[in-house]
């Protein structure tokens, strides 16, 4: 058993929702209510902080919204948590690039399947003007080149006609987008070659065109093979 903690005391108005919020939260994290335990009534804890039971609710909704606590019908909130749970993109934004990476090699290669399967004539007019992008774009920068790139990339995830799949693309594409335009400046890949990978985007776009969820499925796999493989740090 922990020692007895001092009374919580009265918070400061505005804004007292967070402020009620930090308070329970901080002894939550303090262990004073481990995982498993009831939380003292919303009248309680409203004396307790010297605010009233509105903002009390308020400030347990926080809570449960963050992961740390769950209410129970008819019995109480009680402790689910002693830290709150990161949120999808705050977890991309420090996710190592090859990490991303390896889910859009899974996104993509299954998108490119279902859209060859699925694609209709806006979808293909869509990739084709995609492809012309990237080619246009050849003559630009990399981060030019690579916001094009993308676009081509979303284009073919969009003919999948799954939304959750657009939405899981859409939501990697600023951490992607960061590490291929560092990649190009590591690799100097497009020296030589400013159109980079355009003979596997137009393959991909002639297996998607024929209906070939295979063929499509394949080329995807050889393009996106890792290319942060022997680059060490350069992959963080």
């Amino acid at each position: 058993m922990s020692a007895t903690p001092p009374p919580l005391g009265p918070v400061r108005p505005s804004p007292l929702v967070e402020q009620a919020a930090d308070a329970l939260r901080a002894r939550i994290a303090g262990g004073h209510w481990p995982v498993g335990a009831k939380l003292p009534g919303e009248t309680t804890l409203a004396k307790d902080l010297g605010v009233g039971r509105s903002t009390v609710r308020e400030a347990l909704r926080a809570l449960a919204g963050a992961g740390l606590v769950r209410p129970r019908q008819g019995a109480g909130v009680f402790v689910v948590a002693t830290e709150p749970v990161e949120d999808w993109p705050a977890r991309l934004r420090r996710a190592a690039v090859r990490d991303v990476y390896e889910v859009r090699t899974a996104v993509e290669v299954h998108a490119a399947r279902l859209a060859a399967r699925r694609r209709g004539p806006e979808d293909l007019a869509a990739i084709e003007a995609a492809l012309a992008g990237r080619r246009a774009a050849a003559r630009a920068d990399d981060t030019a080149f690579v916001d094009a790139d993308i676009a081509f990339h979303a284009a073919v995830v969009a003919a999948a006609r799954n939304p959750v799949l657009a939405d899981l693309f859409a939501e990697f594409t600023p951490v992607l987008r960061r590490g291929l335009v560092d990649l190009l400046a590591l690799t100097g890949l497009r020296e030589h070659e400013p159109d980079t990978g355009d003979e596997a985007h137009e393959a991909l776009l002639r297996a998607i065109r024929d209906g070939d969820a295979e063929g499509a499925a394949r080329v995807l796999e050889r393009e996106l093979a890792d290319p942060f493989e022997g680059l060490g740090a350069g992959a963080e």
